[in-house]
């Protein structure tokens, strides 16, 4: 089975799982576990932050962040597509009694003028109990419904100079920032610079197996710490998941061109079927979408699936796609060849 539902198949190496192994372990919920705080001390230093808290999820990462952040009745910006809006299972309303605010990006990228739209002061006629001020914004980079794209730096330093001039906190969605960074050259830390916190996740293009870190002031981070554990986070010997998320950053992550390089193969190759709206062009990252054309995504997928490919349907007649280092050339090429036999098998 050639599975590309997601970066989060990946499988851990023969050498990841050596490092995981031999891990030094301890009770991370004393702060006792040497690997885990050499992962938080690593990664806080590679995003350019003061430290950082390990947690189980890149869920979790976000949901702590908005409440660290926040407090029950505050107002949250978002783009409508925002993973930690509507993948994550109305956590931001049910954990910290958020109000989201959509605004609407495209690809998962908006501007600092729609900001703005938010950011208004309120007139004396309307009622202040219809919504407060907006305290927390939120980014994706790279943005997954967008299909992978990438926030272009000018356009996150003027969403956040406007907002911080606002009274505003910023959270990076920074699930997969790793793949901007491989695409654009950009550090993660200039990425992160502008924010008050950013999650990573570890087990997608980098392919640890467990957990993320969310990084920030020490300041902010303490009081993350408290909702990690509040929220049931508490690790006992994380080092050996820890490990390997360390790894990764160090071993795997100079390789996610090669994700990069893949997905445009199977995007153009995809551009040359039948029934598949595709423009290769968009495809910056790990991540390719398409769209199929008098055929239902369900059943494709399900057909696909019959022959060999693993994919996930995206609403009536959209594909989602996620390339990672477990896949190379000959599974990317296979993959077109049973695609295509699957797309003449609906006709």
């Amino acid at each position: 089975m050639i599975d590309l539902r997601s970066d989060t198949c990946s499988r851990p190496t023969p050498e990841m799982r050596t490092a995981m192994a031999e891990a030094e372990v301890g009770d991370d919920v004393y702060g006792d576990d040497p690997s885990v705080k050499a992962l938080e001390v690593r990664t806080a230093e590679l995003l350019g932050k003061e430290d950082a808290v390990y947690m189980p999820t890149g869920t979790m990462t976000n949901q702590v962040a908005v409440r660290t952040h926040t407090e029950p009745g505050d107002v949250v910006l978002l783009d409508q597509a925002a993973h930690v809006y509507l993948l994550e299972n109305g956590a931001s309303s049910a954990f910290s009694g958020v109000l989201p605010r959509l605004l609407p990006g495209v690809r998962g990228i908006f501007s600092a003028r729609d900001v703005e739209t938010f950011l208004a002061p309120m007139h004396h006629f309307f009622p202040p109990t219809i919504s407060g001020p907006v305290r927390l914004i939120c980014l994706e980079n790279t943005h997954n419904i967008g299909g992978g794209s990438i926030w272009p730096l000018e356009a996150i330093r003027d969403v956040a100079e406007l907002g911080t001039a606002h009274g505003a906190v910023l959270h990076l969605d920074g699930a997969r920032l790793w793949h901007a960074t491989a695409a654009t050259g950009i550090a993660e830390a200039d990425y992160a610079a502008s924010f008050d916190t950013v999650s990573v996740c570890f087990s997608k293009g980098l392919g640890a197996p467990v957990g993320s870190c969310l990084v920030g002031s020490k300041e902010v981070i303490a009081r993350a710490r408290r909702f990690k554990q509040q929220f049931g986070g508490g690790f006992r010997q994380a080092g050996i998941i820890a490990a390997g998320a360390l790894h990764a950053l160090e071993h795997h992550h100079p390789r996610l061109h090669e994700t990069h390089d893949n997905a445009r193969r199977f995007a153009e190759g995809l551009a040359a079927l039948p029934q598949i709206e595709i423009d290769p062009g968009t495809v910056e990252t790990n991540i390719v979408r398409f769209q199929l054309t008098g055929i239902d995504a369900g059943d494709f997928v399900e057909e696909a699936y019959r022959r060999g490919v693993h994919m996930l349907p995206s609403g009536r007649d959209g594909v989602r796609v996620v390339f990672y280092l477990d896949i190379q050339v000959p599974q990317v090429d296979e993959a077109l060849s049973i695609i295509e036999k699957s797309l003449k098998a609906l006709v």
